[in-house]
């Protein structure tokens, strides 16, 4: 009796997960399936012919938007942003397994990004660039300098305020994944490194850092597909310039055609490229470890 309520129970719950899966997936799997139409294709079913018409569209560019160069734009700010959050994540981790004064109240300030509403942190980094473009004017009729009052227009942009908005939807994500590497990080390594008279530096770059490259590369998996999809953070703090989803949010109103189907298919396939490529990395390092432990045992016999 109690092995029939089990099964019962995990058909429930598969069945439970099966629906999860479709919810998750399905809307993607639609996307796909509605860009490959002839065409004559429309946005809903039934379909219309089978073909790539909609993607040889798409490269010759969708109306008066440069789609190409806004996912350029995207790339190029995602890996700085991937970058800058592996950096500025590393540093923070080190330093939070050092006690210091006001520790707690920094934690709380990083992650307290994370509840705050997206739009908000938006509207309030483009508030600020927007107080900082007068003072850059008024110093520049103050002193008469020839090039901010013939040439200055903002502060604003892509590695500027659109950067830093990006960073607060990144970062805490990094600092909390160091957190709880460095909370089950073995400092017996450090402790050997520093008995054969290694330095600081040389710890952290010799053994730190080879142990824990695994979670850093998932630090900058989180870092670049975060940025590069990013919405709400980017509309009020990147200016003038548009990146992918600004102008894929724009495109929602003007195209009704496939086109946009395939232009997400396109962005689905280049996440899950960049995401297997990161998985299949990680599991490279990983083998490699094991089979330098391995070699390293094999020679202490």
């Amino acid at each position: 009796m109690r092995g029939a309520t089990r099964t019962r129970s995990f058909y429930y719950l598969a069945a439970v997960f099966t629906a999860f899966i479709i919810f998750l997936y399905g809307p993607m799997a639609i996307i796909v399936l509605l860009s490959f139409q002839g065409p004559e294709g429309g946005l809903t079913f039934p379909m219309n012919g089978i073909s790539v018409f909609w993607f040889e569209r798409l490269w010759e560019g969708v109306g008066v938007i440069d789609i190409w160069r806004a996912f350029r734009r995207s790339v190029g700010l995602g890996l700085v942003v991937m970058v800058s959050t592996v950096v500025f994540s590393l540093a923070a981790g080190l330093a939070f397994r050092q006690r210091f004064f006001g520790a707690s109240f920094v934690f709380f300030v990083v992650v307290s990004s994370l509840i705050v509403p997206s739009i908000v942190v938006s509207l309030g980094i483009g508030l600020q660039f927007q107080l900082l473009d007068n003072v850059v004017m008024w110093f520049g009729e103050r002193y008469d300098i020839a090039y901010v009052n013939d040439e200055f227009q903002t502060t604003m942009g892509l590695f500027t305020s659109a950067l830093g908005a990006h960073l607060t939807w990144t970062l805490p994500f990094g600092l909390l994944i160091m957190f709880a590497v460095f909370n089950r990080f073995n400092k017996a390594h450090e402790e050997a490194a520093r008995d054969l008279g290694a330095t600081p530096w040389q710890t952290i770059r010799f053994v730190v850092i080879p142990i824990i490259i695994p979670s850093l590369i998932g630090v900058a998996l989180f870092g670049f597909t975060l940025s590069y999809d990013e919405l709400a953070r980017t509309q009020q703090a990147a200016g003038s310039t548009n990146t992918l989803p600004l102008d894929l949010q724009g495109l929602t109103t003007t195209v009704t055609t496939p086109e946009i189907y395939a232009l997400g298919t396109v962005t689905l396939a280049v996440s899950f490229a960049i995401i297997f490529s990161t998985l299949g990395l990680v599991m490279y390092l990983q083998r490699r470890r094991s089979a330098h432990g391995t070699d390293a045992g094999e020679g202490m016999v």
